[in-house]
């Protein structure tokens, strides 16, 4: 196996850095946060016009038709620039979610406004429980039209349409898409624990949709992505986590108290080692999935499932040593440390909790001892 990234890769994560440190960060962020813009604007337009927003999308609908390793690349960088922008919502989840369910029509009415950046998706799957992503979703489906309500959406106010979860009279798992500027939807404002990426509550009433998929195909394109999602949420939360270890590194670095650097005291230095340790145990992890995800290997389940464990974990760890190692200022509303803190809570229900995915790693694994056995 080589788990290396492509000369291809490794220089757009270069640039994607660079342009990211110099038009992102966050300043930005907080910008965002205290503001009504639901996000960055300019800095979206940014993004489009360097072709983030179609690198996965195919070129006859106006894509670059990259693979899911560039994408990955993006994932993390983004992840770390902490950049106020629903690139998470739209190109990791909607853009990804409509390729696979192989629908023309909506991929041939949508796709090419994904790519130039004039549109914005996002996947409403929750309804108030985001620690069962797979539970009975209770927003109904008669025909072609929705009843029901989804929150917290994730950059549900930007967005152009929503690829929801429902199910029919039979109850029939439904995975349809929605203009959320249709007749029949109403959204409001939905604060969550992220106050940069901010969230929104759907409520549809006999609202039309298309319906991208039904039945056991639609049961097979939620587990399709929900795995293929699991890894590139993981390279996101993986970007924050190293971010959060740099910034508790420096400050260790420059802050002085009882006459010396904080960071030449052992127990500090032990915890900056653990922040290093996980976020390599998750990178490892990481680069399993996206090598599963990218070629299809029958490991993807346990790989999936352990980056996306991994991830939060090392999301998670870093963010609270962070703000821990800051002090009492790191507590306050002055600094940045609340953002990493903020987005690894996010992050860690997006998909399911860890609880769920902790069952799906043990699930692959009783699967490959069972096949191993066999």
């Amino acid at each position: 196996m080589n788990f290396q990234f492509s000369e291809e890769a490794e220089a757009l994560r270069d640039e994607a850095r660079k342009f990211l440190a110099a038009q992102s960060g966050r300043e930005k962020a907080r910008a965002v946060m205290d503001g009504d813009a639901t996000h960055d604007a300019a800095l979206w337009r940014q993004i489009a016009e360097l072709g983030w927003t179609g690198l996965r999308i195919p070129e006859n609908h106006g894509g670059l038709g990259l693979s899911i390793l560039e994408l990955c690349v993006l994932a993390e960088e983004v992840g770390r620039a902490l950049s106020p922008v629903p690139f998470t919502s739209s190109v990791l989840m909607a853009t990804e979610l409509l390729m696979a369910s192989g629908h023309q029509e909506a991929m041939a009415a949508w796709l090419p406004k994904l790519a130039d950046g004039s549109a914005i998706g996002t996947v409403a799957w929750m309804e108030g429980d985001a620690a069962k992503p797979d539970g009975a979703p209770r927003l109904a489906c008669v025909g072609d039209r929705l009843t029901g309500t989804k929150l917290p959406v994730a950059d549900g106010l930007a967005a152009d349409f929503a690829i929801v979860t429902a199910r029919d009279g039979e109850g029939a798992l439904i995975i349809a898409l929605v203009e959320l500027s249709a007749e029949g939807v109403v959204r409001a404002p939905c604060e969550t624990v992220d106050l940069v990426r901010k969230s929104a509550r759907a409520d549809f009433a006999h609202a039309p949709c298309t319906v991208l998929a039904r039945g056991e195909d639609a049961e097979r394109l939620r587990a399709k992505f929900l795995q293929g999602t699991a890894v590139l949420l993981a390279f996101e939360g993986l970007g924050g986590a190293d971010a959060a270890m740099e910034m508790a590194v420096d400050y260790a670095k420059e802050r002085v108290a009882f006459g010396r650097r904080i960071g030449g005291y052992q127990a500090v230095k032990h915890r900056c080692a653990d922040m290093y340790i996980k976020n390599q145990l998750a990178r490892s992890h990481a680069y399993y999935g996206a090598w599963a995800l990218l070629t299809g290997a029958p490991e993807l389940a346990l790989a999936a499932a352990g980056a996306r464990v991994a991830a939060i974990d090392a999301l998670q760890f870093a963010a609270e040593e962070n703000v821990q190692l800051h002090g009492g200022i790191g507590f306050t509303w002055e600094s940045d440390c609340q953002f990493f803190y903020r987005r690894g809570r996010l992050l860690a229900l997006t998909l399911g909790s860890r609880t769920f995915w902790s069952d799906q790693l043990v699930r692959a694994l009783e699967q490959r001892n069972t096949d191993l056995a066999a």
